[in-house]
């Protein structure tokens, strides 16, 4: 599966992906995944950043009310729409880009810090994004992205409840199938049964990596890695938000930080 394909299947999901998205139902999203890795990032007031695979810009919003100058580069012109109406609206000095990852198309040194938020494992040949990253960090930036936990989310993987539904542990396997381009079909699993139903799932793209293979693929690219995030829902917020106590039981969500020397 080439980058071509990839837009394609996003382009697709696009639509959907945020009208629900921005109606709540992104639980793990909204609840646990982007509050831990806003509270792993260093200071970024006053920097350049680029977020990568910013989808219809929820995050990179985020990240520019910290005081970042930000650009936000996407491969599904429907999320780019999107994106752009809402700055329109509501400003923030974000400039949003059609564009693919895996061949970024800034000068050398143009940014401070790039993140990427649940996007590096959707991308074909993370190899390339990484060195891509590198070029365009200034000395001494740093990325910072999350993933799914290749640990505990590889190709396969099922909850297991007890008698009340509460979960108390998962089931792995395939963790060594780095197969590329595998398509995962799925929606938020928090909008409504019947809803659910009238929906077309999400074709979703993934290209697992052993969390081996995404160390040395960050190393190669000449990264220092310097942080690991494996965010777990408080006793709060999964009675709040229970769907996602599983995350008590085993991560769901890998953040890494690495630095340009």
């Amino acid at each position: 599966m080439n980058a071509n394909d990839v837009a394609a299947h996003w382009e697709s999901n696009a639509e959907t992906w945020t009208i629900y998205s921005r109606a709540g139902y992104d639980k793990y999203r909204d609840a646990l995944n982007t509050p831990a890795f806003l509270k792993m990032l260093p200071p970024v007031a006053g920097l350049a950043g680029l977020d990568l695979g910013c989808g219809e810009g929820s995050n990179t919003r985020a990240v520019a009310r910290l005081g970042a100058r930000m650009i936000g580069l996407d491969i599904a012109p429907t999320f780019i729409r999107y994106a752009r109406e809402t700055e329109t609206q509501a400003p923030l000095g974000i400039d949003y880009v059609l564009g693919d990852g895996q061949s970024i198309d800034f000068p050398e040194a143009s940014f401070d810090f790039v993140t990427a938020f649940m996007s590096m494992m959707d991308m074909a040949d993370q190899r390339e994004v990484l060195k891509g990253i590198h070029r365009v960090l200034k000395p001494g930036g740093f990325l910072q992205f999350s993933i799914l936990h290749p640990c505990f989310v590889p190709p396969t993987r099922r909850n297991i409840r007890n008698q009340a539904g509460e979960p108390v542990a998962v089931e792995i396997a395939d963790y060594f199938d780095e197969s590329d381009g595998r398509i995962d079909r799925w929606i938020f699993s928090s909008i409504p049964e019947a809803e659910r139903a009238t929906l077309t799932p999400f074709a979703v793209p993934r290209f697992h990596r052993t969390l081996a293979t995404w160390v040395s693929m960050i190393v190669e690219a000449g990264l220092t890695i310097e942080a690991f995030g494996e965010p777990m829902a408080s006793i709060e917020v999964a009675l709040a938000e229970p769907i996602v106590a599983d995350t008590r039981i085993a991560p769901i969500f890998l953040h890494i930080r690495a630095r340009k020397a």
